[in-house]
């Protein structure tokens, strides 16, 4: 697990930084473990765009990924640990002792042929997967569930992982990646170690191109725009916004508004809100 620099042949590779991809150990997915995926580029269910500057890319087949670990108490080896192109994080391949196969995020230090279980009594090993009230107070932990039964929904990211800080009564209380603390149920399953991959924040894209490869296309600052395409847009030279502050193409705030909705349910069980980040958009106030 490492990156990869190159030679500055072509100014793509200047500033380019890839995966060495060295913990892979199979090139091909299994087939029985795939299906299509149908590239959304954007659009709702009426062929709107809802979110913008997507399309293109290359084709994906998609990994079906077990988020759930509902086979307790079977064990299962890992037989590989496979690239996934629809995640940041590794997969490592499962042959359960019934025969099945199933894909899970691959964790930090996970070897191929080490075993692996779930399960309320499962030992506290990397890659087991145990309900968070039965996990010891410190232990990393990712792929957290937020209704139990549901399946992992948190902390599934490349290099990501949460501490368990607290128990009381019903609730498990994690420290989550953002610096957020909550509270969780403790019948609520996570897998124990943190997500493989760790080097991922690292990379440099290098060049537009290869983005354009992800399905993502090319940003236009609302300052650089004419009034009518966006509120920042008009003026001569580089005129300034013209608000109270900076604002979305439909007039929303941005740019560190609070969207979450003030009555969610689920902020009784926040302890401490995630921190704020420091990071702006590109075009600073003229988004």
């Amino acid at each position: 697990m490492g990156t990869r620099s190159f030679r500055p042949y072509t100014p793509g590779t200047r500033q380019c930084t890839i995966s060495d991809f060295s913990e892979i150990t199979k090139s091909e997915p299994e087939k029985s473990l795939t299906v299509s995926n149908h590239r959304k580029k954007g659009r709702n269910n009426r062929g709107v765009i809802t979110s913008r500057r997507r399309g293109g890319g290359h084709k994906r087949l998609y990994r079906i990924v077990d988020f759930r670990r509902d086979k307790h108490n079977i064990p299962a080896k890992v037989a590989a640990i496979e690239y996934d192109p629809n995640r940041n994080a590794r997969l490592a391949l499962l042959f359960y002792k019934d025969g099945e196969k199933r894909y899970i995020i691959h964790p930090n230090g996970l070897a191929v042929g080490t075993e692996v279980i779930s399960g309320p009594d499962a030992p506290f090993e990397i890659g087991n997967a145990l309900p968070l009230g039965n996990i010891p107070l410190g232990t990393n932990v990712h792929n957290v569930e937020l209704v139990a039964g549901k399946g992992a929904q948190i902390v599934r990211a490349a290099g990501a992982t949460a501490q368990v800080v607290a128990k009381e009564g019903n609730y498990v209380t994690l420290k989550l990646p953002s610096g957020e603390v909550r509270m969780i149920r403790r019948e609520c399953y996570a897998t124990i170690g943190q997500v493989g991959n760790l080097d991922a924040r690292n990379l440099s894209t290098g060049k537009a191109g290869r983005n354009r490869w992800k399905g993502r296309r090319p940003k236009v600052r609302g300052s650089v725009m004419n009034p009518v395409d966006h509120p920042h847009g008009g003026g001569e030279g580089r005129a300034p916004i013209g608000r109270s502050g900076p604002v979305t193409p439909w007039g929303k705030p941005t740019l560190g508004a609070k969207t979450r909705k003030p009555k969610k349910p689920s902020s009784k069980l926040i302890v401490r809100r995630r921190r704020k980040s420091s990071k702006r958009g590109r075009g600073g106030r003229n988004a």
